[in-house]
């Protein structure tokens, strides 16, 4: 089969490397000169900082998968510890090595800062989702869900790994999509809560090998060409006049929906209709400065942004480089990138007192809203027309794992083995 395919961020390379092992014959297109779309390093000064701070999970198998695939060895680009969400004080709970649930029950009993009531409500919770095999009421939002919980489980568990997961605060978050989150990372198999931090750059994680390989298996590579129209040609599809047999559309939600209005109007507007959170990572520099651990939970409030700080220089990267993160950010975005990076820093005094403003980072559309009943558009367009991304129809929120899924998931859409 002749396939194209429209975006080389990692929902497209996913679906261009299956596709490539299946036998067929794959051209892809890219609108910038450089794979990996939201999640890939940038030059910043001659150094590699990634596009904002990212981090993978046990949980991601299909990716990890994908980069073993293309060459790239997981052991050596990522650093795996257990979850791990406490601050620097020491308050916060850290997951042990071990089955999940002896896991879980062992984190919940030593958590720091917490009352034996905390412990016991969260684990009453925990209980309750399980028996309703973590499921609800789809209208719910997470804080809506938690109502019950003390405000100390909240502050130090639900609303960090909230924004963390689904970037979106726990007031507009959607319940069913974090307690799924729970269900297959915390209560999945043993090690699928872990925390992989990216040891290198991310795009030596999957874009770059992931390119050489495509190279190497025969595909060709159009970077730095945005498709401009995309048109039913019979059974076929056709990219700016080239003919293909079938189309994966795996570009960002708004150039997806750009190319498939004219042949898909309804599937482009519900794609049309998602909203966005911002991210924004701050860089810091503090030279021979170190934190307790490689990342810790911060307390965010009106003047305090970011609610993680990752100690770069304690996974691979130059000693004394610190990225804070900024999740859920419109607020931030919208008070202005200078007044983020003076409050982050603020923030950042006690813990690095001699610390200075790197670069600051703001990926406007990183992830969409998620939302409670958000209707996201299907992965199926039309025959032979089908979408790649973490926005797609699918039980995650926005993350790398939902985007490679998204890609090997299209391919066996509009090629599918007999």
């Amino acid at each position: 089969m002749e396939l194209a395919v429209v975006g080389a961020g990692w929902a497209g390379l996913a679906a261009a490397v299956r596709a490539c092992q299946a036998g067929h014959a794959v051209t892809i297109y890219e609108m910038a000169r450089q794979p990996g779309g939201r999640a890939r390093a940038v030059e910043v000064d001659g150094e590699r900082l990634d596009n904002g701070q990212h981090i993978l999970i046990g949980a991601y198998t299909r990716t990890l998968d994908l980069m073993a695939t293309v060459g790239a060895d997981a052991k050596r680009l990522l650093d795996r510890r257990p979850l791990t969400l406490r601050h620097a004080d020491g308050r916060g709970l850290a997951l042990p090595a071990g089955s999940a649930v002896p896991a879980f029950l062992r984190a919940v009993a030593s958590c720091r800062g917490w009352t034996w009531a905390d412990r016991a409500a969260l684990l009453a919770a925990t209980l309750g989702w399980s028996l309703a095999r973590f499921r609800c009421d789809p209208r719910l939002s997470v804080a809506e869900l938690c109502r019950g919980l003390p405000p100390r489980v909240r502050q130090l568990l639900i609303d960090p790994l909230c924004v963390a997961a689904l970037n979106t605060p726990a007031e507009q978050a959607s319940a069913q999509v974090l307690l799924t989150v729970l269900h297959d990372a915390v209560f999945g198999g043993p090690g699928s809560a872990d925390l992989l931090l990216p040891r290198r750059p991310l795009s030596e994680l999957l874009p770059e090998p992931a390119l050489a390989w495509l190279g190497a298996a025969g595909a060709r590579l159009r970077l730095g060409e945005r498709v401009m129209r995309i048109e039913a040609d019979g059974a076929r599809w056709r990219v700016d006049g080239q003919a293909h047999d079938a189309l994966i559309l795996a570009a960002s939600a708004a150039e997806a929906a750009r190319l498939a209005a004219p042949v898909a109007p309804e599937w482009a507007r519900t794609c049309a209709a998602l909203r966005y959170e911002p991210i924004v990572t701050v860089y810091l520099s503090c030279p021979g400065a170190r934190l307790a651990a490689p990342m810790l939970a911060l307390e965010d409030g009106p003047e305090a942004p970011a609610q993680f700080a990752f100690d770069l220089g304690a996974i691979g990267a130059r000693p004394g480089l610190f990225s804070f993160v900024v999740s859920g950010a419109a607020p931030w975005v919208e008070r202005g990138l200078d007044a983020t990076a003076a409050a982050v820093l603020a923030q950042a005094r006690p813990l690095l007192p001699d610390a200075m403003p790197r670069q600051v980072l703001a990926e406007k559309r990183a992830t969409f809203r998620c939302t409670p009943g958000l209707e996201r558009p299907p992965a199926r367009i039309a025959p032979g027309l089908c979408a790649a991304g973490d926005y797609v129809e699918g039980p995650y929120p926005a993350t790398i794992e939902g985007a490679v899924r998204s890609g090997e998931a299209a391919l066996k859409v509009v090629a599918p083995r007999d």
